[in-house]
């Protein structure tokens, strides 16, 4: 488990979900050489992402943000 503060744990979770997105919608872009390598980043940015969700609800309270509002 990664030790994440409570100041730092609502931008991790903003950056993953942009690096989600962004990756989402590179791959489809037609001109995207290597597809399968970006493919296979996508899917461990996207597991990063959801363990990272998952930690954070559990330090929510403690944060004050609710994860619905930043995602």
């Amino acid at each position: 488990m990664i030790e994440i503060s409570n100041a730092a744990a609502p931008l991790l979770v903003q950056a993953l979900r942009d690096a989600v997105r962004y990756n989402e919608q590179l791959l489809k872009s037609e001109t995207l050489r290597d597809r399968a390598d970006y493919e296979e980043y996508l899917l461990e940015v996207s597991q990063f992402y959801a363990e990272i969700k998952s930690q954070y609800k559990k330090l929510e309270k403690d944060i004050g943000l609710p994860l619905e509002d930043i995602v």
